[in-house]
């Protein structure tokens, strides 16, 4: 039987987030080749995009978008880990398509919720905590409230939480971990910037 060195085990482990035990099996599997055995975990489902959230992606790619007419423009940075997997078709389309995504949405100003300044948050709770239809509750159930409404409105505020355009079904999000799955690599969006023409002139 094919001897697997510890060291080997862990650094396997270290890229996948995955058990010792299975990291061991996968390389005994792949005769200890390690791109392999990643990719057998893989294959069995072992790595789910939840295991690589830790890792960092440094690489990837700024992808862009010219809405038809030529009157709405998208930059997006979408990281990954290798310039390998940044070079494939599959990143590639999942960039045209985030793009697309951003021009599509309009209200949409960050990537996430932690992306949101802190005096936005408050300024919202403010809002909220002010409208006329909350005068009359208790405290512990208006708070209840504002909590429920705030959290609904920040989402709306940021590209994960937006239904994917080819897809309604599923949430940007969702798409995010289904490609980093395929490719088995952490990918995240950065950050984007819409242009609208005309926007802002004269303000």
């Amino acid at each position: 039987m094919l001897q697997i060195s510890a060291k080997l085990v862990q650094q396997l482990r270290e890229n996948t987030g995955v058990s010792m035990m299975k990291c061991k099996q996968a390389l005994v599997e792949t005769n200890g080749d390690i791109t392999k055995a990643g990719e057998w975990l893989r294959i069995k489902g072992i790595v789910s995009a939840g295991n690589m959230a830790h890792r960092k992606a440094t690489e990837g790619l700024i992808g862009s978008y010219i809405h038809t007419g030529s009157k709405v423009g998208v930059l997006v940075e979408v990281n990954c880990e290798t310039d390998f997997v940044a070079r494939t078709e599959d990143f590639q389309i999942l960039i045209q398509n985030i793009a697309m995504q951003v021009a599509a949405s309009q209200n949409v100003e960050y990537v996430k919720i932690s992306d949101i300044p802190a005096d936005v948050v408050s300024k919202e709770k403010a809002l909220e905590m002010s409208r006329d239809d909350l005068a009359n509750k208790p405290e512990n159930i208006k708070e209840k409230i504002v909590q429920g409404r705030i959290d609904k409105h920040l989402k709306e505020m940021c590209l994960l939480y937006q239904p994917y355009i080819r897809d309604q079904s599923v949430l940007l999000e969702d798409v995010l971990k289904q490609a980093s799955a395929k490719l088995g690599e952490n990918i995240q969006i950065r950050r984007f910037v819409r242009f609208v023409l005309g926007e802002k002139i004269g303000v």
